[in-house]
């Protein structure tokens, strides 16, 4: 007997990939509710503050010099070969190639340029927000200091806020924002902000940076994420504008060659409930399956179950048989009881 090989899970898994989705009409793109709105003004504020704190030399400039004082790549100079390589984690380049594919990857799959495009408006803010802030207040890093006790602002430096933070926050908090379930969305904001919180103090650890630096680098990430619904409309707009140019370039290439182009395909509606049509007059009443026809179907093969002894299995007539079930028969080596 041939029975069919039980898929393994590699087996499933392959076999959920060659599925061709559906664009995922179902997830709901953030909006800029309340509690959100809340949330950005309480984060701009945070950042102003650290800003402000920074200017005139506060409790916080004498936390940044008593940090770089400490020296930890000295203090623990065990962890200097793994916090190298950590880091790069918040460069631009490695990061940014790593999520693109993954995004664009997805993209594919799903039949939308959503993923790709929110990326691409979040880097985009990183640049402008980001770049502006350090070049505009132009504070030297701990390595470049001129002065003990001050806070080396608008002296020609790029390091505040920490780009390395805000772009960990922003590469992959953008992997949060697309997720299609709350619960990926949580998950995926609680390692995106370790990750990123971890790039920052790496910075700390090599000198690179001072503590305030990483601070405010972290909460320009958040900002970003936060602003990001503001800009959807955009985003679908830009993506119709994409398919509508496609769309006509596929229909001037076909009419080129005197083709048709082919439709492309839609996506799936909402699934439409059929009632049996029990009252009409002019139903057909099925005709009945003979055991004939249900012969010539093509075999089933089951897995084997568990072995029984002939004397064990009961009578079965065949289906489709004239003969008539033996209730009588009693298995061999049992006394037949008396009939009356």
């Amino acid at each position: 007997m041939r029975t069919e090989r039980k898929p393994t899970r590699l087996d499933r898994v392959f076999a959920r990939l060659d599925r061709e989705p559906e664009r995922p009409a179902h997830i709901d793109m953030p909006r800029m509710s309340r509690h959100r709105t809340v949330l950005f003004g309480s984060a701009l504020a945070f950042y102003v503050a650290i800003v402000w704190a920074v200017v005139i030399t506060s409790w916080l400039v004498r936390l940044d010099w008593r940090v770089m004082f400490f020296r930890p790549y000295e203090q623990w100079a065990q962890l200097h070969a793994f916090v190298d390589y950590y880091v790069v984690l918040g460069q631009r380049g490695p990061t940014a190639v790593m999520v693109a594919a993954w995004l664009g990857w997805r993209s594919w799959r799903q039949h939308t340029l959503r993923p790709l495009l929110a990326l691409g408006v979040s880097l985009l803010l990183l640049n402008i927000t980001v770049g502006a802030a350090k070049y505009g207040m132009g504070r030297l890093g701990p390595h470049y200091a001129t002065e003990i006790g001050s806070s080396e602002m608008w002296l020609g430096g790029s390091i505040f806020p920490s780009g390395h933070t805000a772009n960990a926050v922003v590469t992959w908090g953008i992997l949060a924002y697309l997720a299609s379930t709350p619960r990926a969305r949580r998950w995926l904001s609680a390692l995106s902000a370790v990750t990123s919180l971890g790039v920052g103090l790496s910075t700390v650890y090599l000198g690179t940076h001072w503590l305030s630096d990483v601070l405010l680098g972290w909460v320009a990430g958040l900002l970003i994420l936060l602003a990001l619904p503001w800009f959807e409309p955009m985003i679908a707009r830009t993506e119709d504008r994409i398919f509508d140019w496609r769309d006509r370039w596929r229909e001037r290439r076909y009419a080129r060659r005197g083709r048709t182009a082919p439709a492309v395909p839609l996506p799936a509606a909402a699934p439409v409930t059929l009632k049996p049509l029990t009252d009409r007059e002019d139903t057909a009443v099925p005709e009945p399956v003979s055991a004939s026809r249900s012969a010539t179907r093509s075999p089933v093969y089951l897995a084997p179950g568990p072995h029984l002894g002939r004397a064990e299995r009961s009578p079965v007539s065949p289906a489709g048989s004239r003969r008539p079930s033996h209730g009588e028969r009693h298995p061999r080596g049992s006394a037949p009881s008396a009939r009356s």
